[in-house]
């Protein structure tokens, strides 16, 4: 076996540099790491993986060579990798060995209690012989999940695509990861595609794969910067790199596209699905709405399977979760006169809401803090200079916050990942950002939110919404602190709570201690919109431009 696999002799040294960490990184999650992150690159600062297990912060230094052995450089190395991330074990990996004079190096810091360990070649094999089958950490499927896969595959095999609509935090990711075993334990030699928009979530969808599929299943990463030699197995690609493989001959079995709202009637991935015609495909995603108002089940037929937050919360299988919507109070005179002559949504925002004072905000985020256990937050900010502002702001304000950080689009993609690492073992408390939180990124661990912008996006909304909303262990429950100046959000948490009311009430495995909350600081804007607006939804979603329809009779009081 150890001939065929990842960490084979061969297979090392045809992966080259990039082979290496990549390999190592797969190699990780079957040794029971969690929280494995590549940091390679300018700055790494000696460290090219690092990797969380039993609460202990691990750093790997990479040396791959085609021939010969491994210097003292690699010793060194690693040496300043673990005193830059405080790591508590350090390990060397090379598919080949040291050299006398790095083992002399390695010798001399053992003797001062500096612990260097080495995985070389034969140990690597060795690690392989001895490794699981599967990832200690894979995927048991809860029942809804079990009830989703089977939804997907009944409609896959019955008209060759499929639908999954599953809100932020239950698991997409792991019912089609699950129809993907499933598919290979039936067709081992078949060809199995995962795609997505975006470079750095098709690395994360291949990680995830990593703990459904035995280590015998090859998986492959095609961007713009990785191009595999090979096909085979399982393909994970962004929708450019793989149209390309396709347009050249590649065609796959089945197909599996992540944050299908990102499907239109045209484009990329229209094009990838009509050049595939023949394969199974379904996609799966948290928000179906598009901005441009294409249906994708147009494209991928009727949902297979739907679970939203409201009802994932109600069942428990979502953190439950604390509401508060801070407003400022409405003037009364102005809603009278907008039910009269009819404002614009633009107008009434205007009228109605004042922007928050940062300082304010803090405030109340300090309070929302101290009645937190082991609080980890993140603070969703207008703009990146608004984000970079108030990590300055709460880093001075308070000092358990001095190690708050930003983080956005403008960061390098190595310090996201140093900084996501930092997050999960609390050395960094807070994070601001403006949109990186959006997709594709796992913060189970989050339990306090603050939004600070308003965004008009339903999708983006519920998108970082469901960010805290994923379970951990200790975690008793969400804080969210909206400081809204839209109208709109406050028609989108009012429908939230109707829905949670919904489920709660039908719902025979909430935990009564445990229930969610939505309020208002000031209850008179719930009532605005649940009384005399018409139709609320609606405005969930509405243009600026659209006028506010009130009730014709009655008045306004």
């Amino acid at each position: 076996m150890s001939e065929e696999g990842f960490l084979s002799v061969g297979a090392l040294l045809a992966g080259g540099p990039y082979g290496l960490p990549h390999a190592l990184e797969r190699t990780l999650w079957y040794l029971g790491f969690n929280d494995v992150r590549v940091v390679d690159g300018s700055g790494d600062e000696g460290a090219d993986l690092l990797a969380v297990r039993d609460r202990e912060q691990w750093v790997f230094q990479c040396k791959w060579k085609s021939r010969g052995t491994i210097d003292r450089s690699g010793i060194d190395d690693a040496e300043r990798a673990r005193t830059r991330y405080r790591a508590d074990r350090t390990v060397l990996v090379t598919n080949t060995g040291l050299n006398r004079t790095a083992e002399a190096r390695r010798q001399a810091l053992a003797s001062v209690g500096v612990n260097i360990a080495v995985w070389n070649g034969p140990t690597l094999i060795s690690i392989w012989d001895r490794m699981p089958d599967f990832a200690p950490s894979r995927y048991d499927p809860r029942d809804y999940q079990r009830t989703a896969i089977e939804a997907i595959e009944k409609d896959l095999w019955g008209s060759g695509r499929a639908l999954l609509v599953l809100a932020t935090g239950l698991g997409k990711t792991v019912v089609g990861g699950e129809v993907i075993r499933r598919f290979l334990a039936n067709h081992p030699t078949a060809k199995v595609l995962v795609v997505a928009h975006m470079k750095d979530l098709v690395e994360q969808l291949e990680r995830a794969l990593w703990r459904h599929l035995d280590k015998d299943t090859p998986t492959r990463l095609l961007t713009g910067d990785a191009r595999p030699a090979a096909h085979d197995g399982v393909l994970v690609g962004t929708v450019e790199s793989v149209l390309g493989a396709v347009q050249t001959g590649y065609r796959p079995d089945l197909i599996m596209i992540d944050e299908t709202h990102h499907v239109g009637e045209s484009g990329r991935f229209a094009q990838l699905l009509d050049l595939c015609g023949d394969a199974l495909t379904f996609g799966v995603t948290a928000t179906p709405w598009r901005g441009d108002k294409f249906d994708i089940t147009d494209r991928f037929g009727p949902a297979s399977f739907t679970m939203s937050i409201a009802e994932g919360m109600s069942a428990g299988y979502l953190s439950a979760v604390d509401y508060r919507l801070f407003v400022d109070n409405i003037d009364w005179a102005v809603v009278k006169e907008a039910s009269e002559h009819g404002y614009s949504i633009k107008e009434l925002n205007r009228s109605l809401f004042l922007p928050q004072r940062d300082e304010e905000i803090i405030d109340r985020f300090r309070e929302a803090w101290r009645a937190t256990s082991d609080p980890r937050a993140i603070l969703f900010c207008q703009t990146i200079e608004h984000a970079e502002r108030m990590a300055s702001l709460l880093a001075a304000a308070d000092s358990a916050w001095r190690n708050a950080s930003f983080l956005h689009s403008g960061i390098p993609r190595q310090r996201r990942q140093i900084l996501l690492n930092e997050f999960r073992l609390g050395r960094v408390p807070i994070i601001t950002c403006v949109d990186v939180f959006n997709e594709g990124v796992d913060v189970p661990d989050v339990n306090l939110i603050g939004f600070l912008r308003v965004t008009h996006s339903r999708r983006i909304f519920v998108q970082q919404l469901g960010r805290g909303l994923r379970l951990s262990p200790g975690k008793r429950s969400l804080k969210v602190l909206d400081f809204v100046t839209d109208i709109r959000r406050v028609a989108a948490t009012l429908n939230l709570r109707r829905s949670l009311e919904t489920e709660e009430t039908e719902s025979l495995r909430l935990r009564s201690s445990q229930g969610s909350r939505i309020e208002f600081n000031d209850e008179t804007v719930g009532t605005l919109l649940d009384h005399w607006v018409k139709d609320a939804a609606s405005l969930e979603t509405a243009a600026d431009e659209v006028k506010l329809q009130f009730p014709p009779r009655g008045g306004i009081h």
